[in-house]
């Protein structure tokens, strides 16, 4: 069975940061982030709420009609992308005392690609009622479909191995070396070319 999938909008706000604060919330980077679970409890819906604004107002987000899952996306041009002080006003809008906010921002956007225009996979979450259903690969599959029509690359980090596995298996490749975030959990880069179309 398919897994029916539109473009979200502002009427999906809620729905879509509590997607991500449930999906997420047991996330070891978002542990390192949030350390105190009264702090994690707090902050990460307002955390969230900030990756979803920036892709609703520079990329986009596709929700599942059921909505049980999402994902956020931005198209990134070539080039050096990005105000140096985006991290500081980052941590500025989110939860301005704690650091790692700003630093695990400043440390993905070090290693993010800057060479080729291509699709970045910010975030995605599924809720737990349908984990392991397809419904995470559907949504990404939405876009690497574009993706391979256009000949264009996508990007993400994977904050786990399990997670790295499913996009592996999706057509992403691991760029070697991890975002290493200081005395927590690592990240892994992983970049995915365009695949041609199949002749049918």
């Amino acid at each position: 069975m398919g897994v029916a999938i539109r473009r979200a909008g502002e009427s999906d706000r809620e729905a879509v940061v509590k997607l991500l604060d449930e999906g997420f919330a047991q996330d070891p980077v978002s542990n390192w982030v949030f350390p105190d679970k009264e702090h994690l409890r707090r902050s990460h819906a307002v955390l969230m709420g900030a990756f979803l604004e920036i892709s609703l107002s520079e990329g986009y987000t596709d929700i599942t009609e059921d909505g049980t899952g999402c994902a956020l996306w931005a198209p990134v041009p070539a080039g050096d992308h990005g105000d140096p002080d985006d991290p500081a006003h980052f941590r500025e809008s989110v939860d301005p005392d704690n650091e790692r906010v700003e630093q695990i921002a400043r440390l993905t956007s070090a290693t993010h690609p800057k060479d080729r225009a291509h699709e970045y996979l910010m975030m995605i979450a599924v809720a737990p009622s349908v984990r392991g259903r397809g419904v995470g690969a559907a949504l990404i599959a939405n876009t690497l479909e574009r993706c391979d029509r256009e000949g264009l690359p996508a990007y993400l980090e994977a904050s786990s191995l399990r997670s790295r596995g499913l996009y592996e298996r999706l057509g992403y490749t691991f760029l070697g070396t991890p975002v290493e975030l200081p005395g927590g959990p690592h990240m892994y880069p992983m970049w995915r070319e365009p695949r041609p179309a199949q002749r049918g």
